[in-house]
């Protein structure tokens, strides 16, 4: 769940929802969530409410990220620590943090960031340059799912569909620096032709293959994929997950978001170069990815100008500095 970016403060606004400032089920798949509501997130929510019944102050949003200001945040701050330290298991303590933390993106994206778009309101959009949200918006929620990371219901979705599928078919778009890099053309390439024709058959359709896409900030992702991989060896009994690379280049949002080198990407690139590498294959290819891929690149294109447009509108650059010393060649 992504946050909004640098603001003015604000106080959460409660119009439209439930009057204890419950998520509601509507209001959370909403954001592009399958998953019913986390009850932690909500018990989390319940917390913040009486806190701010106790100390007779509101929450106030605002700032890089969106997040909770002034003397209600100092308080907060001081109450959730104690309770983190009352959690004795580790996991435990984990669901509580990512817990806390998407409640109160929840409570300060209310009445300020579009559901849609994940961008300001006011400005016709939401979160600025996460870029995983287009692959939902442009195929359905059943079709790219989003899993939010330690949050035990989305989790719990996501691993239930991998068993479902089993390993054969569960693939992770990540640079794994432990193995050997495959492309795309080196993990299928050695599947018979008969396996590829079978994963696309119509009477194995409710076994697809599964490609998971780590959407965060590459220190963010290293924690990620550590998880996945725990969780890996519980279901199948060891830590090797199947991990593909890409041979993409920078994409267009490089020039408003650098990655740390020119071989990494954003989340929505990474999906056109699966799915443009999948296309090659022989296997693959009546099966129009190519157009599925222009479709997310004309998406990227489209959230792009109205990234660059706002900032331009603000007074700010369009540029962001560089943040790898390797040049093109």
């Amino acid at each position: 769940m992504s946050s909004a970016s640098r603001s003015s403060p604000r106080e959460a606004e409660l119009n439209g929802t439930d009057c204890r400032g419950a998520i509601t089920l509507k209001e959370w798949q909403g954001w592009g969530c399958v998953s019913p509501v986390p009850a932690m997130v909500n018990s989390v929510i319940k917390e913040l409410k009486l806190l701010e019944n106790n100390i007779d102050s509101q929450m106030v949003f605002g700032g890089n990220g969106g997040k909770l200001q002034g003397d209600f945040k100092v308080q907060e701050d001081k109450k959730h620590r104690a309770k983190y330290e009352t959690l004795g298991d580790s996991d435990k303590k984990f669901q509580f943090f990512s817990a806390r933390q998407i409640a109160c993106r929840l409570l300060g994206s209310r009445g300020y960031l579009c559901q849609k778009c994940w961008l300001p309101m006011e400005d016709d959009f939401l979160r600025q340059n996460n870029t995983g949200k287009l692959l939902w918006q442009v195929f359905g929620v059943q079709s790219a799912t989003l899993c939010l990371y330690g949050i035990s219901e989305d989790e719990e979705i996501m691993w239930n569909a991998f068993k479902d599928a089993g390993k054969d078919k569960v693939w992770c778009l990540y640079p794994n620096q432990n193995t050997v890099p495959k492309t795309v053309q080196d993990a299928f390439s050695c599947q018979s032709s008969a396996y590829m024709r079978c994963a696309y058959s119509t009477t194995n359709r409710d076994r697809p293959l599964n490609f998971v896409l780590i959407d965060g900030t590459w220190s963010n992702s290293a924690a990620m994929f550590r998880r996945l991989k725990e969780q890996a060896k519980l279901v199948w009994g060891e830590e090797d997950l199947p991990c593909v690379s890409l041979a993409t280049g920078a994409s267009a949002m490089h020039k408003l978001r650098p990655q740390p080198s020119w071989d990494r990407t954003c989340t929505a690139a990474a999906a056109i170069g699966v799915l443009s590498e999948l296309q090659l294959l022989p296997e693959c290819s009546v099966h129009g990815l190519d157009k599925q891929a222009d479709a997310v690149e004309d998406a990227l294109v489209v959230l792009l100008e109205a990234l660059t447009t706002r900032r331009l509108r603000m007074g700010r650059s369009i540029t962001r500095k560089v943040r790898h010393s390797r040049d093109i060649c």
